[in-house]
């Protein structure tokens, strides 16, 4: 297991091959991008979210972990109601090879609930990278959706209350 562990580490920590600088995307349709969540049901984000408000945490590193569990527990702590979906986004065709022994373990640690909240993109990884940049990959990209799947608020700076209350603002 931990042999496992440090190749999941490994290719996490490569996922941002390329780089790409930081966008300001606010406004701009969201691109349509293939994943699949971690109960093996395949997504188009955004299509299959049009018609809801939704927000994307977006992290390029096993790193942005940490971002992003900082703004699940603020949109908890707030009593925010959104839809929210965490998305790994790796590129590369190393990490596309591996991407069974990825999500197997990230199931191992996220509780199985919570598993069609979590949208991995491997194929696509790339074309989000390009979209939102990628400077900073360890900082998780926070997109609030609206219901056409155009972004109505991005945030790529780490968690902060005053971002969270910007997001809560636009809800």
């Amino acid at each position: 297991m931990r042999y496992l562990m440090i190749i999941a580490s490994l290719l996490l920590l490569s996922a941002c091959s390329t780089s790409y600088p930081n966008q300001a995307i606010t406004g701009q349709a969201f691109p349509s991008v293939s994943g699949q969540n971690l109960e093996e049901k395949s997504m188009t984000l955004p299509d299959d979210l049009k018609g809801e408000v939704a927000l994307l945490l977006i992290g390029y590193k096993q790193d942005s972990q940490f971002d992003i569990d900082r703004w699940l527990i603020g949109l908890d702590m707030t009593q925010t109601q959104v839809s929210v979906f965490e998305v790994p986004t790796i590129q590369g065709l190393f990490p596309r090879m591996f991407s069974t022994l990825i999500d197997n373990g990230m199931r191992s640690g996220i509780p199985k609930p919570l598993w069609k909240g979590v949208v991995t993109v491997y194929k696509d990884g790339e074309k989000v990278q390009a979209f939102t940049g990628n400077e900073k990959p360890n900082n998780s990209r926070v997109v609030l959706l609206n219901a056409q799947g155009k972004v109505i608020y991005f945030y790529d700076q780490g968690f902060s209350v005053d971002a969270l209350n910007q997001l809560r603002a636009l809800l």
